[in-house]
């Protein structure tokens, strides 16, 4: 049960895939302008993780090592294509919104690295509970991006007024810094910052050091 709960509540901060990692940055600059994308792509992405491990984890003293990858990828698009088309008959809107981003989750480093270096190696519970944590630390750090994005760039969050705009009677200025990308870097950079200055242990020592060069004259 410990194990358990490790596996899900340890990615979340201390092992969190955006964070610690650097996994699937890519997705969390693009889709997090609102807060209502980040949810249906955390909801996509963790979704496709969780099924796809557990089928990776089922089949894998079947797969052949030499095409594992090929088994692997063929997997996560067959669900990521279910997926595709389950919001675009259902949330057809955020679909258009989300664009071609959920159908990059085939190639998204946080999906198939978990496939390739747990569900690979590892019982289906197992498995699945990783998925689970890691699409849940994901999901975490799309959520605070998208919240602050969305709150400082229109005032509102899942389209509903909280800061009063001027254009409409009230005090608040949107920042359209904060619709664009460098934005989200930005702020995924501060949650680094925040997350690494906390956690000190996941300061990786540094490669290179200056040399330090006495002045002259």
């Amino acid at each position: 049960m410990r194990k358990a709960l490790t596996r899900i509540i340890g990615p979340l901060i201390d092992q969190n895939p955006i964070t610690r990692q650097i996994l699937g940055v890519c997705s969390a600059l693009a889709v997090t302008t609102s807060l209502d994308t980040a949810l249906v792509m955390s909801a996509a992405l963790t979704t496709v993780l969780c099924l796809s491990s557990g089928i990776i984890s089922l089949l894998r003293h079947h797969i052949p090592h030499v095409i594992r990858l090929i088994v692997q990828i063929t997997i996560i698009a067959s669900l990521v294509i279910v997926i595709d088309e389950f919001m675009r008959a259902y949330v057809f809107e955020l679909s258009r919104t989300l664009s071609v981003f959920v159908g990059l989750i085939v190639t998204n480093c946080l999906v198939l690295g978990r496939a390739e270096a747990f569900a690979m190696r590892n019982p289906v519970g197992p498995s699945v509970l990783d998925a689970l944590g890691n699409g849940l630390g994901y999901s975490l750090i799309l959520i605070v991006v998208g919240s602050i994005r969305e709150l400082l760039g229109e005032g509102s969050l899942l389209g509903l007024v909280i800061l009063p705009s001027v254009e409409d009677g009230g005090w608040f200025q949107p920042l359209g810094l904060m619709q664009l990308a460098p934005a989200a870097f930005f702020i995924i950079g501060l949650l680094v910052w925040a997350v690494r200055s906390l956690r000190r242990d996941q300061i990786e020592p540094a490669q290179y050091s200056l040399s330090q060069t006495r002045s002259r004259g």
